[in-house]
């Protein structure tokens, strides 16, 4: 079938005649069609706009003027502002926004000639462990539909877990393209924080949002990076330098590789089988030639409490510009301007959007920003020093992204301190802003779990070359629930 291609393979036969683009992407809309009612993996789907895109890119493949991407369908988390399609952030305050442009990532994968399948549920504005908070309505996760994929881009992990799409964009704010794809038995990387533009995604907490591909397998990420990576005038936090191949080192040998396991990962907390699943994932790998050293994070446990002190206070900065005026929900018949405002907004966002919003506001309030904001500032640049010091002592740090395997729907509605500690492993890396890559290594209680790879910044090409690797003498990265096979 076709969605059980590798991205390459897809390009090779799209070349080669055996089908084509509007073949290909009529296929995924068929599967969406087919499987996502019950999913809600998506929260708009756009097959004219697919079939259009998929018929001008026959045409260059046609003429000889297409890349390694042109034809194949991909899905955007709908947090990228897409022009003339909505873009909800999941979030009642966004439900009639049409965006009037295109993210930087978006215009960079149109470029490619990619047909766009639609818009994945998520997290409300990206908040949220478990794509519980979308005022669409829960995604479920294909290998167990009384799980959740994971957040905040849990829709995007989903769609190519089903096989409704091959790839798809994510964001990753304290782990929100890794966790997913850990649950969902899935391939995502996280670049260092600036080598993707931040340019037209909806912005959470704009010191630590990152854009990044989310696959079946590594090489696709490398593939699908390539696309999306590189400097944008129009981000200020862009990074200017020139962007690499990430598939450039693939194939390396993984020979002499050092890589550090910190022990203060393997802990309390952590379920067993998870950890059986990791430390063999991380043996699998020392049997390819690489060695292992402990290294040491002592300031793990801080990453937490500093990452929800700091995001929220970016994020009711961020949001305050939905106040009801200029665009996205407004309430009906204010009294004045003020009731206006109050009404829209908390008639607008969701319970966990107004949670943080009103932690953000608190640490930043006079009195409070030295005891809470500044202090956790000073947490995270202590948390980042933990990881550089370590990597003077390794080449990468491996360990679990989660916990434990994906919880049920449900389970931790009513206890969000439980919820938060699900990114436990995740969240130092976007405190770093280093980068950081997931691989499906397995499975606990039948359920997907993730080996966690992180690196020293601007080792995506390293990351994604373990993860490669890795994933040729494994095959947890093809498997597929039945029922979507």
């Amino acid at each position: 079938m076709m969605h059980n291609l590798t991205i390459k393979q897809m390009s090779e036969k799209l070349r080669a005649g055996e089908f084509t683009s509007v073949q290909l992407t009529q296929h995924y809309l068929d599967r969406i069609d087919k499987f996502d009612a019950e999913l809600n993996a998506y929260i708009t789907v756009t097959p004219e706009l697919a079939i259009s895109m998929a018929e001008e890119a026959d045409k260059r493949i046609a003429a000889g003027d297409a890349e390694l991407l042109t034809g194949i369908p991909v899905a955007h988390k709908d947090i990228f502002c897409t022009d003339g399609v909505k873009t909800s952030c999941a979030s009642k305050m966004l439900d009639n926004f049409i965006a009037p442009y295109d993210a930087n990532v978006v215009t960079l994968l149109k470029k490619m000639g990619m047909p766009i399948l639609g818009k994945t549920n998520m997290d409300e504005f990206a908040m949220g462990s478990s794509s519980e908070s979308s005022y669409y309505g829960a995604t479920k996760n294909p290998w167990d539909h009384k799980a959740v994929p994971g957040g905040s881009s849990g829709g995007a992990a989903a769609v190519i877990a089903a096989g409704l799409a091959p790839m798809a964009t994510g964001t990753d704010t304290g782990g929100s393209i890794r966790q997913p794809a850990s649950f969902c038995g899935i391939t995502g990387i996280k670049p260092t924080y600036g080598a993707v533009s931040r340019f037209g995604i909806i912005a959470y907490a704009s010191s630590f949002d990152q854009a990044g591909p989310m696959t079946r397998s590594a090489e696709d990420s490398a593939w699908m990076l390539n696309a999306m990576a590189g400097f944008d005038e129009r981000d200020s936090t862009s990074l200017e330098r020139e962007t690499p191949d990430y598939t450039i080192e693939l194939e390396r040998s993984l020979k002499g590789l050092k890589i550090g396991v910190p022990a203060e990962y393997f802990g309390e907390g952590l379920d067993s089988e998870v950890s059986d699943v990791v430390k063999a994932a991380i043996a699998e790998i020392e049997a390819l030639g690489a060695e292992v050293v402990e290294v040491h994070l002592p300031n793990k446990d801080l990453a937490v409490p500093s990452y929800y002190v700091l995001a929220p206070a970016e994020a009711s900065a961020n949001l305050s510009r939905f106040d009801g005026m200029r665009f996205g929900y407004r309430c009906e018949k204010p009294n004045d301007l003020e009731d206006l405002y109050k009404r829209s907004r908390s008639e607008g966002f969701g319970e966990e959007v107004k949670r943080r919003i009103m932690v953000g506001a608190y640490a930043l309030s006079a009195g409070y920003y030295d005891a809470y904001y500044l202090k956790a500032q000073k947490l995270r640049r202590m948390v980042r020093d933990d990881f550089i010091k370590a990597f003077n002592e390794c080449d990468v740090i491996m360990g679990p992204v989660a916990p434990t395997p994906a919880f049920n729907i449900g389970e931790k509605s009513d206890d969000q301190v439980s919820m938060y500690l699900s990114d436990l492993y995740t969240i130092p890396v976007n405190l770093a802003g280093l980068p950081a890559l997931s691989v499906p290594a397995g499975f606990a209680q039948d359920r997907p779990v993730g080996l966690h790879i992180v690196g020293p910044y601007f080792s995506e090409a390293k990351l994604l070359n373990i993860g490669h690797q890795f994933q040729q003498v494994t095959d947890w990265h093809t498997k597929m629930p039945a029922q979507y096979q």
